[in-house]
């Protein structure tokens, strides 16, 4: 009895590991429509001012996003995606001479609408992109 039991006990961890990771995840959602230029409006508040930035997201797959972030040359590091909940999220870290962002945004009716932490210049900034290219 003790042996079946363990058995018992080892398969359900074998199993857990090895579906844990995917389980809330689509299987293959079709993710394409990140892949492009966005223009991010860093302050959607004011429509007088012109505080732009820019996200080119060059690929996709399940799980992750490869690009540029804020301006050309600040690579995209660890971007993840998330779709379990029927919405698209997005979380990356990008940063530059002035220290590390850390970013997260979701897409809806054709927008971004997103988040940036400035971790070593204490502000955080929302932000609402559309694709331009």
């Amino acid at each position: 009895m003790k042996h079946r039991k363990v058995l018992l006990e080892s398969t359900f961890v074998i199993f857990l590991l090895a579906f844990l990771p995917t389980m809330g995840q689509e299987n293959n959602p079709d993710l394409q429509f990140l892949i492009g230029e966005w223009k991010l409006d860093m302050s959607p508040q004011d429509k007088t001012d012109n505080n732009f930035a820019m996200m080119r997201i060059d690929k996709v797959n399940s799980n992750s996003v490869h690009g540029t972030f804020y301006r050309e040359g600040v690579k995209i590091k660890e971007g993840r995606i998330n779709t379990q909940s029927g919405v698209t999220y997005v979380a990356l870290i990008s940063g530059d001479n002035s220290g590390s962002y850390n970013t997260s945004f979701y897409y809806k009716d054709g927008k971004l609408y997103g988040s940036t932490h400035a971790v070593n210049r204490g502000f955080l900034a929302v932000w609402i992109a559309e694709k331009t290219k």
